[in-house]
């Protein structure tokens, strides 16, 4: 009677193990690095097409949060803490402003010193926005749109790293 003697080494089982228990730290860095990256991308544009009315409250209101990473998903936010960010970003239908914001508008702006002749130009512009509303900027929606592309690639590179470090463990 022959016997079989079978052996073989485990070292390579260990590998592949020790490799699937690093994977998902790994697809959580790729992601979140990958999301950050995309964030810091929109973050730039969207500032740079922001307004600046009579001070830059808006632009600088605009912020990016760190990634967060579930189970499930990666979730990234840029935003504005700005009330008035919607209304600029969508525009609005129309309504009488309120008249002291735009009177430091039209004195930041229009570079009128005279307290009564701004207030007569910041009426003005009231009334037509009584009439007509404001045109949304949207900032947001241009640049999320046509930066799309961009953070496709960003996310397969992550996909190919992740892949990579499967494949290479």
């Amino acid at each position: 009677m022959s016997g079989l003697d079978l052996s073989f080494d485990s070292s390579d089982l260990k590998r592949v193990e020790r490799a699937w228990s690093e994977i998902p730290d790994t697809i959580r860095d790729e992601l979140s690095s990958a999301t950050w990256e995309a964030e810091m991308l929109l973050l730039r544009a969207i500032k740079e097409d922001t307004p600046v009315g009579a001070t830059s409250v808006l632009r600088e209101s605009i912020y990016a949060d760190v990634p967060v990473v579930n189970h499930e998903s990666v979730s990234g936010i840029v935003g504005s803490s700005a009330l008035h960010a919607m209304a600029v970003e969508l525009g609005t239908k129309p309504h009488f402003p309120p008249l002291d914001p735009l009177v430091d508008w039209v004195q930041a702006k229009l570079d009128i010193k005279n307290q009564e002749e701004a207030e007569s130009v910041a009426l003005s512009i009231a009334r037509k926005i009584a009439a007509r509303g404001t045109e949304g900027q949207k900032m947001f929606q241009n640049n999320f749109h046509e930066l799309r592309p961009s953070v496709e690639q960003l996310y397969k590179k992550a996909h190919h790293n992740i892949t990579e470090a499967l494949a290479h463990g």
